[in-house]
C-alpha cells in the first residue's frame, strides 16, 4: 500500500515517467452569463432590456455571483492565508532569509544528501528550470528542489506506472504522510528534505493538501461541466505549486506590490501552465477517455465529446481552440506582472518556465490546432534562445508602485 512504499519503489516510478498533469481554467469572457440569459428570455418575450423586472435581474446577478465566486473565493482564501504568513514572518525579521539548519553533524550530512538527490531529480526532469535555480541562493535552491520533487511524486501517483493501483485510500495515506512531514516526521530522505524546507520557510500546508485533492479528482472525474469546475481543478493540480513556491523564492525587499498580488500572479502562472497542458494533450487525454475541456463551451461551439474522440480538425475546432488559447495567454499576462516582484535571484527560472510554456501555445497554432495527433513542443534551439531572454527579463527590478492583482 502507498503508506508503506519504499523510497526505491516510489522513485522507480518517479524516474521512469516524465508526464505532466492537466488542469483547468476560467475566464468570464468565455463563460455563459446567467444575467444575459435571463435578459434574453425577456427580450424574446417582447420586453426591452431596460424593462426587465429589477427583482429578476437581482436574482440573476446573485446566481451568477455564486457561480463565479464558488471556486475563485475558495482559492483566494488560500492565497490570502499564504500572503498573511509572509507578512507575519517579515514582521518578525527584516529580511527574507531562511532559518539556519540546526542539526548534529551526521544528521546534517544525511540532510545534504537528501537535498542533493532532489536536485538530481529536478535536473533530470526539469532541465531548463534546474539551470535557472542555480542562480538562486543555496538555501532557496535546495528548498525549491524539495518542493518540486514532492509535487512530482504526488503527480506520479495518478499519472505514473502505478496509477492503475492507486485508490482514494492510498491518497489518504499520502496525505497523512504529508502531515507527518510538516510535523517533522519524514518517512524517507526525500520527505526529509521537504520537512526541513517547511521548517525554514513560511510555507503553509494547505496548497499541498489541495494538490492531493486534485489527484482525488483525477480518480473520480472525467468531465468538467464548465470553466468554474475546471478552474478549481487547475488550481488543485498546478496553481498550488505557485503558492508553495513564493515563500521559498522570496519577494524582493524593494517590491511595492502587495503580498497578495504576488501570490495571485503565482497562482495565475500555475493556471496558465495547466491550461497549456490541457490544450497540448487533448488527443492523449481523449485516448484515455478524458476530456479536460469545459463541456458548456464545447457545446456552445457546436462540438461534443464525440468530436474530440474523432480527432478531426475542423473550422469549428479551430475557432474553439483560438478562444482557449487566448484565455491561457490572459493568465500568462497576469503572471508576468508578479514575476518581477520576486527576489532577484529567483526570477530567472520562473521567467524561463513562463516563456517556454507560453511558446507551446504558439506551437499548437503552428500545427494548425491539431492537438489530436500532433504533440506541440518547443524545440531545443528555441529553448536555448529563451534562456538569455528570460535572464534579461529577470534583471528588470520590481515596479515602484503597489499593485493588486486578482486572478
Amino acid at each position: 500500500m502507498l503508506g508503506f512504499l519504499s523510497i526505491n519503489s516510489l522513485e522507480r516510478g518517479l524516474i521512469r515517467h516524465g508526464r505532466v498533469k492537466k488542469g483547468r481554467k476560467k475566464n468570464g469572457s468565455y463563460c455563459s452569463s446567467n444575467v444575459e440569459l435571463s435578459n434574453s428570455r425577456f427580450v424574446e418575450s417582447g420586453l426591452k432590456k431596460d424593462e426587465v423586472p429589477a427583482v429578476v435581474t437581482l436574482i440573476a446577478d446573485a446566481a451568477e455571483e455564486i457561480a463565479v465566486v464558488s471556486s475563485e473565493q475558495k482559492v483566494y482564501d488560500v492565497v490570502l492565508k499564504q500572503a498573511a504568513l509572509v507578512e507575519k514572518q517579515l514582521s518578525v525579521k527584516d529580511n527574507y532569509d531562511a532559518k539556519p539548519d540546526m542539526a548534529f553533524p551526521g544528521t546534517l550530512r544525511l540532510l545534504n544528501e537528501a537535498y542533493d538527490r532532489c536536485g538530481e531529480v529536478c535536473a533530470e526532469y526539469a532541465k531548463t528550470f534546474y539551470l535557472g535555480t542555480l542562480l538562486m541562493t543555496p538555501e532557496r535552491r535546495r528548498a525549491i528542489w524539495a518542493v518540486y520533487v514532492w509535487c512530482r511524486r504526488t503527480d506520479e501517483l495518478v499519472d505514473g506506472p502505478n496509477a492503475p493501483h492507486i485508490t482514494p485510500t492510498a491518497l489518504d495515506r499520502w496525505e497523512a504522510r504529508l502531515e507527518d512531514i510538516f510535523q517533522g516526521r519524514p518517512f524517507d530522505m526525500l520527505d526529509a528534505a521537504l520537512s526541513n524546507t517547511v521548517a525554514k520557510f513560511p510555507v503553509d500546508i494547505q496548497p499541498f493538501r489541495d494538490m492531493i485533492e486534485g489527484m482525488r479528482m483525477d480518480l473520480r472525474k472525467l468531465r468538467y461541466k464548465n470553466f468554474d469546475e475546471l478552474y478549481l481543478y487547475c488550481y488543485y493540480v498546478a496553481g498550488t505549486v505557485g503558492l508553495m513556491s513564493v515563500p521559498v523564492m522570496g519577494i524582493a525587499l524593494e517590491s511595492q506590490a502587495t503580498k497578495g498580488s504576488v501570490y495571485n500572479a503565482a497562482l495565475a502562472l500555475g493556471i496558465a501552465n495547466q491550461l497549456t497542458n490541457i490544450l497540448r494533450d487533448v488527443g492523449e487525454d481523449a485516448r484515455r477517455g478524458r476530456v479536460y475541456l469545459p463541456q458548456d463551451e464545447l457545446a456552445g461551439a457546436g462540438l461534443s465529446d464525440e468530436d474530440v474522440f474523432a480527432g478531426k480538425v475542423t473550422d469549428r475546432w479551430r475557432s474553439f481552440m483560438k478562444h482557449q488559447i487566448e484565455r491561457a495567454r490572459v493568465f500568462f499576462d497576469k503572471a508576468e506582472k508578479g514575476v518581477k516582484e520576486l527576489s532577484s535571484a529567483s526570477r530567472w527560472p520562473v521567467w524561463a518556465s513562463l516563456l517556454l510554456y507560453r511558446q507551446i501555445l504558439d506551437e499548437i497554432e503552428a500545427n494548425d490546432y491539431n492537438n489530436f495527433s500532433r504533440r506541440a513542443y518547443v524545440s531545443k534551439p528555441k529553448k536555448f534562445l529563451a534562456l538569455p531572454v528570460a535572464y534579461a527579463k529577470s534583471l528588470v527590478p520590481p515596479s515602484r508602485t503597489s499593485s493588486v492583482l486578482r486572478v
